[in-house]
C-alpha cells in the first residue's frame, strides 16, 4: 500500500505577519526560543524583563535586544511589545501572564499553562473576557510532522484509533537546590516532561474519560517517574510514561484499525515517523533542517498568523485543550497521593 503524505499545514517563519516579543523569565528555554526566532523567522524579540536588571541585560546583551527592563511590570508596559513570552518557573506563569493580559498584551505561556486545572481556568478567562490573544507554548504541536500526523488522522488514514503510547523521560540527578525536587517550585517530572506526554495522549485518542496512574514518590513528595493509562470516550486508551530518574526515547505511536504511526525521533522534536500498514511502512522524513529546540519557532510563527486573523486562541490547541491537559496532571499528581516521610512507590486508582 502507497500512501501520498499531505503537506506539513505550518505557516511560514518569513515572508507572514511579524511581532514584537517580550520575554520574561531570561533563563535557558527563553535563550533557546529567541535564538531560534531571530535565527530562523521574521519575529524578533524586542525587549526582556526580569526583577534583576543585571540578568535582563546581560540576555539583551547575548541576544541583541534593545529593550531591557529591570521589572515586569515595566515590561508590558512597554509599548513597543506586541506579544509576551512567559518563561519564568511554572508557579510563576499565571501571575506573569494576568500581568501581560491586564496590559493589554497577547500572550504565549510556556507549558504547563500553570500548575494546576483551577489556575488554567482562570488565565483562560481573563484572557477571554479582555479580548487577547493567549496560547499554551505546546510547540511539539505546531511542528511540521506533527501536523502531518493530524491531517492522517483527520482523513481517517489510521482508521479507528485504538492505542497510543508515549514515553517522556530525562534523568535529574538528586540535588535539593534543584526545582525539580522542590514541590513549592513546581517540581516532579509529570509537570515539566509529563505534559508533552498527557498532550499527547489528548493528541491521538482525545479527551480522556478514565485513567489509572501509578508512580513513584520522593521522600519530599515530588513525582520521580509515572505511568498513567486512560480511555478516551469510544474505547481508545492511551499510555504516557513519564520520568525524571531516566532517559527514555521518546517514540511515540498511535496505533489505529487500518494503520500505525511510530516516530522514529523523539517525538517532542522535528521529527521523522513511520507508516505502519501491517508488515509494510513508509517513512515521512521532516524537511524543515531545524533540530531540537530550534522548532520552538514554529509556534511563534503559528501565534503570528492567528493574531493577525483576529483570533483569540489557537485552533490546533485551544483553551480547553491546555485546560483539559492540566485536568489530567492534576489526576495524575492525585492519583499518586499525599508526600511520604520516606521515599515509597504509591499506586492508585483515582
Amino acid at each position: 500500500m502507497t500512501t501520498t503524505f499531505p503537506e506539513a499545514d505550518v505557516h511560514p517563519l518569513r515572508g507572514g505577519p511579524v511581532l514584537r516579543w517580550g520575554v520574561i523569565g531570561p533563563g535557558v528555554i527563553a535563550g533557546d526560543f529567541t535564538s531560534t526566532l531571530h535565527a530562523n523567522s521574521d519575529q524578533r524579540v524586542v525587549a526582556v524583563g526580569s526583577r534583576s536588571p543585571e540578568r535582563a541585560a546581560a540576555f539583551a546583551a547575548r541576544h541583541e535586544i534593545a529593550g531591557v527592563h529591570g521589572s515586569y511590570g515595566a515590561l508590558v508596559a512597554d509599548p513597543a511589545v506586541d506579544v509576551v513570552y512567559v518563561a519564568s518557573p511554572h508557579p510563576q506563569h499565571l501571575e506573569h501572564a494576568l500581568l501581560a493580559i491586564a496590559a493589554g498584551k497577547h500572550v504565549l505561556v510556556e507549558k504547563p499553562m500553570t500548575t494546576s486545572e483551577a489556575d488554567t481556568r482562570t488565565l483562560a478567562t481573563a484572557a477571554r473576557d479582555a479580548g487577547v490573544f493567549a496560547m499554551e507554548a505546546m510547540w511539539t504541536r505546531y511542528l511540521p510532522g506533527t501536523t502531518v500526523v493530524a491531517r492522517l488522522l483527520a482523513d481517517g488514514a489510521l482508521g479507528d484509533v485504538r492505542l497510543a503510547t508515549v514515553d517522556v523521560g530525562w534523568p535529574h540527578e538528586p540535588d535539593p537546590a534543584d526545582r525539580m525536587f522542590d514541590p513549592a517550585a513546581g517540581g516532579g517530572a509529570l509537570l515539566d516532561a509529563g505534559v508533552y506526554g498527557h498532550w499527547f495522549a489528548r493528541f491521538a485518542t482525545g479527551a480522556p474519560v478514565t485513567s489509572r496512574t501509578t508512580g513513584a514518590l520522593s521522600g519530599r513528595g515530588v513525582d520521580l517517574q509515572s505511568v498513567t493509562v486512560s480511555t478516551a470516550d469510544g474505547g481508545a486508551q492511551a499510555v504516557v510514561t513519564t520520568s525524571m530518574t531516566a532517559w527514555t526515547p521518546g517514540l511515540a505511536v498511535v496505533a489505529g484499525s487500518r494503520a500505525t504511526v511510530r516516530w522514529t525521533d523523539h517525538f517532542v522534536f522535528p521529527a521523522s515517523f513511520a507508516l505502519h500498514h501491517g508488515a509494510d511502512a513508509e517513512r515521512w522524513d521532516d524537511p524543515s533542517g531545524l533540530r531540537g529546540r530550534q522548532g520552538l519557532v514554529w509556534q511563534a510563527a503559528a501565534l503570528a498568523r492567528y493574531v493577525h486573523e483576529g483570533r483569540t486562541e489557537s485552533p490546533l490547541h485551544s483553551l480547553d485543550d491546555s485546560v483539559g491537559v492540566a485536568a489530567a496532571l492534576d489526576a495524575a499528581r492525585a492519583a499518586l497521593g499525599p508526600t511520604p516521610a520516606v521515599p515509597q512507590r504509591v499506586t492508585s486508582t483515582p
